[in-house]
């Protein structure tokens, strides 16, 4: 049972890996065994730092900085990856932004550029990756996707737009390359505790206090909680898995009204 979670010796590539969910993942599949692929764009450094805290963890990593919305630079870059390090066999679109602006409010740019990083980053980079996984019929491709693939909420119309659209461009690229042994799935975040939410993750934060109250759960994600997911979706035990987004947020969708953990 155990070799179905294996992926030991895979080459995992995530994208947006420096920080947050997207070091969890990679953290967890390099405690797995897989070799990491670590990707950002705003500096070499934070690549270099994220590298060295997965290598003294004893997971083999390594570092690629390129922009994932330029075709030409993914393609370079998946090209030299997989030349240096060898075949990706995983790769998680976890690249994304948000920009919390109201609708009137909001600029077209700011719009298309959320659109851009969120959604048509994960189109470029998987186009690129599959075509070494279609040649080697075999291959997983994970999109980060969200709560926001689901619903609404104000002030993210651009977030929700985009990740709605990655839910089912997740279903369609499972549609045309599920037949090449390909599978391409998803994961749906919830609130997860982070560096970026530790300012307000403390009791009487209006915020803080609706995660709790609204999470059948009770309690925030800890990115670890990831780590299981990204390995199912990435081992032999999805195989016959595809265009399905799995959900890791302590029950949120499952409810409308009053949280079982309210009396």
């Amino acid at each position: 049972m155990t070799n179905l979670f294996d992926i030991k010796g895979k080459v995992a590539l995530i994208t947006g890996s420096t920080h947050g969910l997207g070091m969890a993942m990679a953290k967890g599949l390099g405690q797995a065994g897989a070799t990491i692929v670590v990707n950002g764009n705003s500096s070499q450094q934070k690549i270099d730092d994220a590298v060295a805290a997965l290598k003294s963890e004893g997971i083999n990593a390594v570092g690629y900085k390129f922009n994932v919305t330029e075709e030409q630079e993914v393609k370079t870059a998946v090209q030299k990856i997989e030349s240096e390090v060898g075949p990706i066999d995983i790769l998680i679109n976890n690249a994304g932004i948000i920009k919390r602006i109201p609708l009137l409010d909001m600029e077209v740019s700011d719009f298309r550029e959320v659109v851009d990083i969120d959604l048509v980053s994960p189109f470029i980079v998987s186009k690129h990756v599959a075509k070494g996984m279609i040649a080697r019929r075999q291959g997983k491709i994970i999109n980060i996707c969200s709560m926001m693939s689901e619903l609404g909420r104000n002030t993210v119309s651009a977030y929700a737009a985009a990740k709605g659209g990655l839910k089912m461009l997740t279903k369609n690229m499972a549609t045309e390359w599920a037949k090449y042994n390909v599978q391409i799935n998803g994961i749906g975040p919830g609130y997860f505790a982070t560096e970026q939410t530790k300012p307000i993750r403390v009791d009487g934060h209006p915020f803080n206090d609706f995660i709790i109250s609204r999470t059948p759960a009770a309690k925030w994600g800890d990115p670890s909680d990831l780590a299981g997911a990204a390995i199912f979706l990435s081992s032999k035990a999805s195989d016959f898995v595809n265009g399905h987004i799995l959900y890791v947020d302590g029950g949120i969708l499952a409810t409308i009204g009053k949280p079982s953990n309210e009396e």
